[in-house]
């Protein structure tokens, strides 16, 4: 399938020299959910920019459904909704002035309809008629995308959209996001939460220092990168791990009360019952087994330590 989005050899050097993006190529596929997740100042919200017609890419090009971000700038951002990181709008108008006026700004006809079908989606419809400056932050944030998405957009970027947002709030908006996908619109978004991308995202990108690190499936990412443990915790604690134990390659805790054993493949896995057999024998009685597995976070911390 033709990709909705596709970024290809883009670049992006400011007067000062600095390299924010470099060389990046990425597609994104018609109704996914891709996190893009890097740290601070890595070139997420420049890449947005660029895509959205903010930002000039010094080389490259973005095209969005067939129609070049430049050359096509009308159709390309028309297909665009952006949710930026920062609450930007005007605080003396209502909630519905202020959806109707994005939608108008696009072109679209009056549709009281649909504002209304998002306002309600977006728990909004009991605060239509609220100025925005007697709104909660969590509440601004809902604005913001009913803002986004009031010109019927296909792709919607969200630049850290739950930045500030308590935890209810946060797991209200994941749903609502995956209603979104659900109705067809393929979703960006940039976080530095691992836990967002792990819960919502179908493939995950990072981004560090302008470069692409690493495009994968989340569930693959996390198969290939991540880990499991063995962790056998000890009835007494242990100096050092016995020698006829070495080809395990076993670490022991600082404390010595726990004994890990890494699971790099299957046959490691059907080494398992061996080791619990021998580790007694071996003078470390075993008390407890329980089993680890790697988070996205780790792997994230990881990949960003190996490109360092």
């Amino acid at each position: 399938m033709k990709p909705i989005l596709a970024i290809r050899n883009l670049s992006k050097t400011y007067r000062s020299g600095f390299e924010a993006l470099k060389n990046v190529n990425l597609e994104i596929r018609r109704g996914e959910i891709f996190a893009l997740l890097g740290p601070n100042g890595a070139g997420k919200t420049t890449l947005i920019g660029v895509v959205c017609g903010i930002v000039n890419a010094t080389t490259g090009e973005a095209v969005v459904d067939g129609h070049d971000i430049v050359r096509d700038f009308r159709a390309a951002r028309s297909m665009i909704g952006l949710v930026p990181q920062e609450i930007a709008t005007d605080m003396f108008e209502t909630v519905w002035a202020t959806v109707n006026f994005s939608r108008g700004l696009f072109g679209k006809p009056k549709d009281h309809a649909r504002i209304e079908r998002i306002l309600r989606d977006l728990s909004l419809w009991e605060k239509r008629n609220d100025k925005i400056m007697t709104l909660s932050g969590g509440m601004k944030r809902r604005v913001l995308i009913a803002k986004a998405l009031s010109h019927e957009p296909s792709v919607l970027f969200l630049d850290e959209p739950t930045a500030g947002v308590d935890v209810a709030l946060r797991h209200d908006m994941w749903a609502m996001v995956r209603s979104l996908r659900e109705t067809g619109v393929t979703i960006i978004l940039t976080t530095h939460y691992i836990e967002e991308a792990e819960q919502m995202a179908d493939r995950i990108g990072v981004i560090d220092k302008g470069e692409l690190v690493i495009v994968e499936e989340k569930t693959a990412l996390m198969a290939k990168l991540g880990k499991k443990e063995v962790v056998l915790s000890l009835s007494r604690p242990a100096s050092a791990i016995p020698e006829r134990l070495d080809g395990y390659a076993l670490q022991l805790s600082k404390d010595g009360n726990e004994v890990v054993f890494t699971i790099r493949g299957e046959e490691d896995r059907s080494r398992i019952a061996q080791l619990v057999h021998e580790m007694p024998e071996a003078g470390l009685e075993i008390k407890d087994v329980t089993t680890r597995e790697s988070s996205l976070e780790d792997i994230f911390v990881s990949l960003l330590k190996e490109d360092a």
